[in-house]
């Protein structure tokens, strides 16, 4: 079992900036794919950015040049840097995590954090 926790939300005006965490831990030896899911009210979850073993990193296009995820694979820890934040940033936000394929590859995320709410006010 994968336990995934994210801290870091909270409540900032817009053309701020917050910084997300994300720690996964459970399996020894393992270097987790992870990546940042946001959910907003009345809105499917959307896929907000994630990072590959490689280190090769995507992004929504709604976030590109303002969000900035970054990760420590050594701790299994999951950063989202985000600036420049707008009203329609306000979503719940998850991290995600899951052992890689065994040929390496990021291709799917069954364990999810409980999520931290980011609230931009305008």
């Amino acid at each position: 079992q994968v336990h995934v926790v994210e801290s870091g939300g909270g409540s900032v005006q817009a053309g701020g900036s917050l910084r997300l965490s994300c720690a996964a831990s459970g399996y020894t030896d393992t270097t987790y794919c992870m990546g940042w899911f946001r959910q907003a009210p009345g809105k499917e979850r959307e896929e907000v950015a994630t990072v590959d073993l490689d280190g090769s990193t995507s992004y929504a296009d709604s976030v590109k040049g303002r969000f900035t995820i970054s990760k420590d694979n050594a701790k299994n820890t999951l950063y989202l840097q985000m600036n420049s934040l707008k009203p329609e940033d306000t979503a719940m936000y998850y991290c995600a995590a899951d052992p890689p394929s065994l040929g390496g590859y990021c291709l799917r995320y069954r364990y999810w954090g409980q999520g931290t709410q980011v609230t931009v006010s305008s």
